[in-house]
């Protein structure tokens, strides 16, 4: 049976990294649901571009998810930490044994939410101080039930992290392989 993947996009989200991150899933034959914030199924994206979605968030936020995916950008990842119900879902998510991810600002939404306990993490530089803990200076960390990625650099790899947790290893190389990237 096949994995299921929530990706919320909000307003602001950085383009490049939630692109690569359903792409990537997608790929590796996930179920992905791209939800949005909006009251309509879709999202500005931080450079201006309209992208459509799958669904509206609160239409899905009870479904039952093997991973809840936030992408980063400075305005998105403002707009995920004033979603009160997101912030629950993912404690929920975490509290259930699912994967809590996030790339670039995003990492500070779990923060807000407090599903990070004593896992490594990384996530966009400038964004460590609202993070309260240690921040290792890698591309992406998986640690335990909780995947982040530093920037948009990184969202390739960061969604090969993902796929492997909820596809494995094999499948991920594959479509790493497919992609000419490196995993």
């Amino acid at each position: 049976m096949s994995s299921k993947a929530l990706v919320v996009f909000a307003d602001g989200f950085e383009d490049i990294e939630a692109v690569s991150i359903v792409d990537v899933l997608r790929r590796g034959g996930v179920e992905v649901v791209a939800a949005s914030l909006n009251p309509e199924p879709w999202a500005l994206s931080a450079h201006g571009i309209r992208m459509s979605t799958d669904a509206i968030l609160s239409d899905v936020l009870d479904d039952e998810f093997n991973a809840i995916i936030l992408p980063g950008g400075g305005e998105g990842t403002q707009n995920l930490k004033k979603c009160a119900p997101l912030l629950e879902r993912l404690r929920k998510q975490k509290a259930v044994g699912g994967l809590v991810c996030a790339i670039c600002a995003a990492p500070t939404v779990l923060e807000e939410a407090g599903v990070i306990d004593d896992e490594s993490v990384t996530c966009y530089p400038s964004c460590r101080v609202d993070m309260g803990r240690r921040v290792e200076d890698v591309p992406v960390i998986a640690d335990g039930q909780i995947i982040t990625g530093q920037g948009p650099g990184a969202a390739t790899l960061f969604g090969l992290a993902v796929l492997a947790h909820l596809a494995g290893e094999k499948v991920a190389h594959g479509v790493a392989n497919g992609m000419i990237t490196e995993f």
